[in-house]
C-alpha cells in the first residue's frame, strides 16, 4: 500500500493542470524492419507533440498523457513531404504522424503499402512499451490508419491487417488493386471519408462513394467538400498538379480554403472518436448539421451519453493500462464526499457505473472488469465539482 501511495504522490507532484496546447512539433527520421515480410525496411518520417520544436526532442505531455498515432500514406508518385499541411494541423492538436517513404515509384504495390501502414501502427504501439524509445509511455491505445489518394485507398485496405484498436480516415481515396471498395465491406472500425466535389482524378461516384456505401458494418461518415479538388487535400505537388490539369472540373475554391475546411472537420471528428471526447464530437455534429460548404452522409451512433465535458482538476492515476481483469484507479481530490466512476465503450454506451465514498484526499480503488470484452473504453471519474476522463484498454 505504501508503494502505491508513493507512486501516486510522485504522480501528483509531476502533474500540471495547465496542459500545453497547442503542442510544439518534434521530428524524428527512423527506419523500421518488418520481419514478417522478409525483413522489409520501412523508412519513415515522424512528427509528434514535443516539449520544444526540433529533431528528436522529448515528447510532450504530463505524466500519463498519451497521443494517438496516425500512419499516413502518400498519393501516387507523391511523397511524405507533400503533407506538411497535415502534420502542421494535427500534431499541435495532440497527434503523432508517421509517414512511410515506401512505394513512391510508378509501379507501387498497393497491398504492400497497406501492410506498411498496418505494420507502422503495430510498431508504434510496441514503442509505447520500449523504455529506450522517445515514445515510451506516450502512445494512445487508439491508432489511425490514414492517407490521401492511393494512400487513402491503402488505408482502407490496411484495416484488415491491424490487430489493435484503430480508426480509418481517407482523403480522396483512390480505388486500388486489390480493391479498396471490396475491402471496405469488411471494415468495422469507425471511418471517415473526405471527398472533393470537383475531384476529376478520382471522381467520388466511382471511388469514395462506393467505398462509403460498402462500409455497412462501420460507424461511417462521408463528407464532400463543395468546390474541392483531389490534389488540394495536400500541399502543392508537381506530379499531382500536372495530372489534375488534364481533367475537369477544376476546383472552385483554393488550396488554403480547402485546407481550412478539412482541418475544421478532421480535428473534432478525430478528437471525438480517437479520444472519446464527446464535447468535440458534438462540435463536429453541429458543424456538419449547419455548414453550407459541405454535403454529408453519416451512419454512426457515438457519444450517446450526455454530460461528458471534462474539467481537468482531478489528479488521476490508472494502472495497469492496458489491463486484463482488474483496473486500479488512484486519485487526489480537493474535498471529501463521493466519487463516481463510469466506463463507456467506443459507441458511448455506459458499461460500468459505481459510486464510492471519499474519506481522505487520496483515493485508491481496484475495479473488477473481467466481464468486459477486449477493446478501448473511456473511464470517467467525477465528483460534485470535478471530472476527468482517460482512455483505457482491456486486453
Amino acid at each position: 500500500m505504501m508503494q502505491r501511495i508513493t507512486v501516486l504522490l510522485i504522480f501528483i507532484a509531476s502533474f500540471q493542470t495547465n496542459w500545453a496546447q497547442p503542442f510544439a512539433i518534434g521530428h524524428s527520421t527512423q527506419t523500421f524492419t518488418d520481419p514478417a515480410r522478409a525483413n522489409r525496411t520501412i523508412p519513415v518520417e515522424i512528427y509528434y507533440p514535443a516539449t520544444t520544436a526540433g529533431n528528436n526532442t522529448p515528447v510532450a505531455g504530463v505524466f500519463g498523457e498519451t497521443f494517438p498515432v496516425m500512419a499516413f500514406g502518400h498519393g501516387f508518385v507523391m511523397g511524405w513531404d507533400s503533407y506538411q499541411n497535415i502534420w502542421e494541423a494535427l500534431v499541435p492538436a495532440g497527434y503523432i504522424l508517421i509517414f512511410p517513404k515506401t512505394e513512391t515509384g510508378f509501379s507501387p504495390s498497393h497491398s504492400e503499402f497497406a501492410k506498411d501502414l498496418a505494420f507502422l501502427i503495430e510498431k508504434m504501439q510496441a514503442e509505447n512499451t520500449n523504455s529506450s524509445s522517445i515514445f515510451f509511455d506516450k502512445i494512445s491505445p487508439m491508432s489511425i490508419s490514414s492517407g490521401h489518394s492511393m494512400g487513402g485507398g491503402a488505408a482502407l485496405l490496411s484495416s484488415q491487417y491491424i490487430t489493435t484498436p484503430h480508426i480509418v480516415i481517407a482523403l480522396a481515396p483512390a480505388e486500388t488493386n486489390p480493391s479498396a471498395i471490396a475491402a471496405s465491406q469488411n471494415i468495422s472500425a469507425p471511418s471517415l471519408i473526405l471527398a472533393g466535389a470537383n475531384d476529376c482524378v478520382t471522381p467520388p461516384a466511382t471511388n469514395q462513394l462506393l467505398m462509403y456505401q460498402a462500409m455497412s458494418q462501420a460507424c461511417r461518415t462521408y463528407i464532400s467538400i463543395s468546390g474541392a479538388s483531389h490534389c488540394q487535400f495536400a500541399n502543392s505537388n508537381f506530379n499531382c498538379n500536372f495530372g489534375e490539369l488534364t481533367c475537369t472540373p477544376a476546383p472552385t475554391i483554393n488550396r488554403a480554403q480547402q485546407h481550412a475546411i478539412q482541418n475544421r472537420l478532421l480535428i473534432p471528428w478525430l478528437d471525438g472518436i480517437s479520444k472519446l471526447d464527446c464535447q468535440q464530437w458534438n462540435i463536429f455534429l453541429n458543424d456538419i448539421g449547419n455548414a453550407t460548404d459541405i454535403n454529408v452522409m453519416q451512419s454512426c451512433t457515438h457519444c450517446g451519453v450526455s454530460g461528458v465535458e471534462e474539467e481537468v482538476k482531478i489528479d488521476l492515476k490508472i494502472y495497469p493500462n492496458p489491463f486484463r481483469d482488474v483496473l486500479e484507479v488512484g486519485a487526489e481530490f480537493t474535498s471529501a464526499g463521493k466519487v463516481q466512476i463510469e466506463i463507456f465503450d467506443i459507441t458511448g454506451r455506459k458499461v460500468f457505473d459505481n459510486s464510492y465514498a471519499i474519506s481522505t484526499p487520496f483515493f485508491n480503488k481496484e475495479i473488477e472488469l473481467g466481464f468486459l470484452p477486449a477493446g478501448v473504453y473511456s473511464l470517467a471519474v467525477t465528483t460534485a465539482s470535478e471530472r476527468r476522463t482517460r482512455l483505457v484498454v482491456k486486453r
